[in-house]
């Protein structure tokens, strides 16, 4: 690692979970998320999911394909009802495909198709600890009467903890974690369990989206949550643990989706996403240090490539601290998305090359 005072070099990191999308869409966002990060878990809630071996590839064509060279999509497969142990095979033979998807039918952008009931894929998990496949969670509960703040701390206690209590060693990512609750469940239980932490539940809490009125372009799911809770991630991911690491969450929706009476659920932050995680670093640790640049590089590079088994990518990344204006809007065919933090300044720029 080369440091210098305003600048340093990292291994160029692996985005844990991103939404890529397809057709137009794809287009665009993949090489947003190409041009900073070397490898991608690819979520698989397209319309209609990627439920089995053969749909994942087909998808990773096309993302690469988009992406352009240098860029590997790490595939998974959207867990239903009806998923089958063979399919969890085919998945643990064939190599691109890095871990199965659990959304809790209901609770986000795409996830109708999506598990009923834990209890109901059973099998497939004994198959999936079996084999090694992660199981990679969206962690909440979708009851009416729960409210959506509580969410992800119900879910721990009524669906998490029994989980890993009957399947000890699976493999589980607890995905885009936003509560002290989630952190600290995390951090006591086996180095089978870890979990990803977006940019902007680092930076964030729901007074960035409530107060003052709506801000649309920050409501995600799990939703931003009270600034003790931000805390605790940010306490994570400067940790040494080893259990935390990147993934961005960056998804894609048009503004005409965005900005309506039932707006979507999900923050873009691909094409700016390194200088964001640096943003929350270099406040809390001072990234002129060495010490720091080490453990930003750990939380972005290392510690997800070590959990799922990958060598660390061969290629660098450099940051400069030299302010940049996001953008105020990003185009595509099938309408303008909106940026996280569009059209404001912020302290790091990545240096690519030419």
């Amino acid at each position: 690692m080369t440091s210098f005072s305003t600048s340093f070099s990292i291994i160029k990191p692996d985005d844990l979970h991103v939404h890529l999308r397809d057709g137009a869409l794809l287009e665009i966002v993949a090489k947003h998320t190409a041009r900073q990060f070397s490898r991608a878990i690819i979520m698989p809630n397209l319309v209609p999911p990627v439920t089995n071996t053969q749909l994942a590839g087909e998808y990773k064509a096309r993302i690469e394909k988009a992406a352009g060279q240098g860029f590997e999509p790490l595939m998974t497969l959207y867990l239903t009802d009806n998923t089958e142990m063979q399919e969890i095979q085919k998945a643990a033979e064939n190599g691109f495909v890095k871990g199965a998807k659990l959304y809790p039918a209901g609770a986000t952008t795409n996830s109708d198709s999506g598990v009923t009931d834990i209890s109901k894929i059973y099998h497939v998990l004994e198959e999936m600890q079996k084999q090694g496949l992660p199981l990679l969670i969206h962690g909440e509960v979708t009851n009416a009467d729960i409210d959506i703040f509580d969410r992800e701390k119900v879910f721990i206690e009524a669906i998490l903890a029994p989980l890993t209590a009957k399947f000890p060693d699976l493999k589980i990512v607890f995905e885009h974690i936003t509560t002290k609750d989630a952190a600290e469940f995390v951090a006591a239980s086996g180095q089978n369990i870890a979990a990803t932490i977006t940019a902007h539940h680092l930076l964030f809490n729901r007074n960035h989206m409530l107060a003052g009125g709506i801000r649309p372009h920050y409501y995600c799911l799990p939703i931003l949550k009270r600034n003790i809770h931000r805390e605790a991630l940010q306490k994570a991911a400067l940790g040494d643990s080893g259990k935390f690491f990147a993934g961005t969450d960056s998804a894609p929706h048009i503004l005409a989706k965005k900005e309506s009476s039932c707006g979507c659920a999900g923050c873009y932050t691909a094409a700016y996403a390194l200088e964001l995680y640096a943003q929350v670093f270099d406040k809390a640790e001072d990234l002129s240090k060495p010490a720091s640049q080490a453990k930003f590089e750990n939380f972005m590079s290392k510690f997800g490539a070590d959990f799922y088994g990958l060598p660390y990518n061969n290629e660098q990344i450099t940051l400069h601290k030299i302010s940049q204006k996001i953008a105020e809007k990003i185009s595509t065919p099938e309408g303008d998305i909106i940026p996280l933090l569009a059209g404001e300044e912020i302290d790091w720029s990545v240096v690519y090359a030419a």
